[in-house]
């Protein structure tokens, strides 16, 4: 295993990009040093509270050492920015002294001072010659003037914590004949962060859609705002955003795909402005394909020692460029066509039989979100349906069939709940529903816990449905409940079939808890009558 030291300050222009972070931008490193199997010897950094280029000595800075007990950096200095060398002097011999005994064999360094505090250290990496990486482009200079072995260096223009990360242990392993696979575990709670490996497997357009739906909700806001007589403008503005949504999906997806922060999102910006004509599938393709280019492409560009600024430029700028310009010329005509078909069957469905449309949308809502399909199947067909109008046949039955039936669901149990516990639970479900119209998850302790509370779930959303049908009603779900008619077609027409279904939920649930509190009081006179 392979002993690394990293050296560092806050820097100038590295300030800006990562280096008032020091936990961060220290974390990535050492994720990506984990990622190949190399171990930490010793870390000194220098953390001012502004950038190098404007600090003074009275600016107030902190010193982040490796702490080997806790395994990980910790701040064990705080205090003016001219006293730092003196504190970490004593810091710089021990580090060079390990480098001496062959305790370090390489070195990361980020803006270091080569003559002041980490002089002995590089005095030590240059006696023993071992692999110097880094960035900072006058210390680096330094080193390489007098004799250090610097085998990778750039500048910090144009480069994130995890495009220096990877490139430094990229440059590192190359020198030692050893492999490494970039890690793309994000350090910042990243949900949606790729780990180290295939990069198809970070695809998830579950993702993708639920990341997205701020903008399609936007969208609709402005699309009803444009409505009002005196807000007619407002429709310019939705055909901007209505452009947008290809936009937002591709830096979404290429930022999943390859998680290399800006340049991902750089990337996918690019993609999607050239994927517009696809719509959102364009968009995701788009994107996707963004991703898996910034990776590749990045990676090379390390591999060939090109400067970190230049790797980043080729990834981010060719990785959406030649992702966009593919989409473009040749996905955006079928892709636009497959959105239209999908949206063709919807309507014509609720033209055929707008009540048989709606009676099994219903029915089939709360399954499809049991059966965990709902956001892989049925969300991605709302989103479209939303590009096109701003809302969706699909989205009404959501916010009819889903939220109004868990919010009656959970009503129920707030007035007549089987037992005083259950009214705890369902208060702050019912508020959910109708505040935020989501988390219908607060229903299931009902439903599974009473089979005619589940059945009469499903014949509500049913008869939510009909009335959707029946009112040829397009509206959102994912907003407050009171907002959602002010987002629909018919505005009239939403709030009688969201009333409609949240009653009929209410009062088989009222009935249901009626009907097994009787059940619980018969089971105990019987006990009762047993004992006597």
């Amino acid at each position: 295993m392979k002993n690394i030291a990293i050296l560092g300050s806050s820097g100038g222009n590295l300030y800006n990009l990562g280096g008032k972070e020091p936990e961060k931008l220290l974390g990535e490193i050492l994720n990506q040093m984990d990622s190949a199997g190399f171990n930490v010897s010793a870390i000194q950094f220098i953390a001012a509270e502004v950038s190098m280029d404007k600090a003074k000595d009275s600016t107030k800075a902190g010193i982040f050492l490796w702490d080997e007990s806790k395994r990980c950096p910790v701040k064990t200095y705080n205090g003016l920015l001219k006293d730092t060398n003196d504190e970490v002097a004593v810091t710089d011999k021990r580090i060079a002294e390990k480098i001496r005994n062959d305790e370090i064999d390489g070195l990361i360094t980020m803006s270091i001072d080569p003559v002041g505090a980490n002089k002995e250290a590089i005095l030590a990496a240059i006696e023993k010659k071992i692999p110097i990486v880094g960035t900072g482009g006058t210390s680096m200079a330094m080193i390489s003037s007098k004799g250090g072995n610097v085998i990778a260096t750039s500048g910090t223009t144009g480069t994130t914590n995890r495009t220096r990360a990877v490139s430094f242990i990229t440059s590192l392993s190359k020198y030692w004949g050893h492999k490494f696979q970039p890690s793309f575990n994000s350090t910042a709670g990243d949900s949606t962060a790729n780990p180290k490996g295939n990069p198809f497997k970070a695809i998830n357009l579950k993702g993708i859609m639920q990341a997205s739906m701020p903008g399609f909700i936007a969208m609709a806001i402005i699309l009803a705002a444009s409505q009002i007589p005196a807000l007619e403008d407002f429709n310019n503005i939705f055909e901007i955003m209505l452009k947008a949504l290809p936009v937002i999906l591709a830096a979404i997806a290429a930022k999943q795909v390859s998680d290399l922060d800006e340049i991902s999102i750089v990337a996918g910006v690019i993609a999607g402005t050239l994927s517009i004509e696809g719509g959102i599938i364009g968009g995701i393709i788009g994107g996707i394909g963004a991703g898996l280019l910034v990776r590749f492409l990045f990676a090379k560009s390390v591999q060939w020692r090109f400067p970190m600024t230049t790797a980043n430029i080729i990834a981010g700028g060719f990785g959406g460029l030649i992702s966009g310009l593919i989409v473009y010329y040749l996905v955006a005509p079928f892709a636009l066509q497959a959105g239209n078909f999908i949206k063709f069957a919807i309507n014509s469905a609720v033209e055929f039989n707008p009540l048989l449309a709606g009676t099994l949308a219903g029915i089939l809502i709360w399954p499809a979100i049991l059966g965990g399909v709902y956001h892989a199947a049925i969300l991605p067909i709302v989103l479209l349906e939303m590009e096109k109008t701003g809302n969706s046949f699909l989205g009404s039955i959501d916010m009819v069939g889903l939220v109004m039936v868990a919010a009656g669901i959970n009503l129920a149990n707030i007035i007549a709940p089987r037992d005083k516990g259950e009214a705890a639970v369902a208060t702050p479900g019912f508020l959910i529903n109708i505040g935020f119209g989501t988390f219908v998850e607060s229903a299931y302790p009902f439903m599974f816990s009473n089979k005619l509370v589940f059945l009469g779930s499903l014949f509500s959303a049913a008869f939510g449905g009909a009335l959707v049908g029946y009112f040829n009603i397009r509206g959102t779900a994912y907003v407050p409940a009171f907002m959602s008619p002010l987002l629909s077609n018919n505005m009239t027409g939403l709030i009688i079939a969201m009333l409609g279904s949240l009653l009929c939920a209410f009062i088989i649930t009222l009935i249901a808890n009626k009907a097994s509190k009787k059940q619980a009081s018969q089971i105990n006179k019987e006990i009762s009558n047993q004992n006597v």
